[in-house]
């Protein structure tokens, strides 16, 4: 009977640990906490470093660039320039696929 109740209580102290917030993961190298470490990832993309040109000065920015189209240098086109041609190409997207459905009803 003795036996039943300590595993009986310690089975619910096991359970009783599953709510508590983890304490922060020390890094190896630096000691810096893993939450430090949050600061430099997209808030869009959790596991993607956050891009040096979203600033968040634009509307709707939050870091969203898998792809690092907003640091390409080579080619001489600034941020600005490449989010109007965005634009541009989806409304000519949304007129194709208007023209392509109204022909056909």
């Amino acid at each position: 009977m003795a036996k039943s109740v300590a595993f009986a209580a310690l089975a619910g102290l096991a359970g009783v640990s599953a709510f508590q917030q983890p304490a922060p993961i020390q890094n190896a190298v630096s000691g810096a906490s893993k939450m430090t470490m949050m600061a430099e990832m997209s808030k869009a993309v959790p596991f993607l470093t956050k891009p040096k040109n979203l600033d968040g000065s634009m509307a709707g920015d939050n870091g969203f660039d898998p792809l690092k189209l907003s640091e390409i240098e080579d080619v001489g086109l600034d941020l600005y320039w490449m989010r109007e041609a965005e634009l541009k190409h989806g409304r000519v997207a949304q007129m194709a696929v208007l023209g392509y459905i109204a022909p056909e009803t």
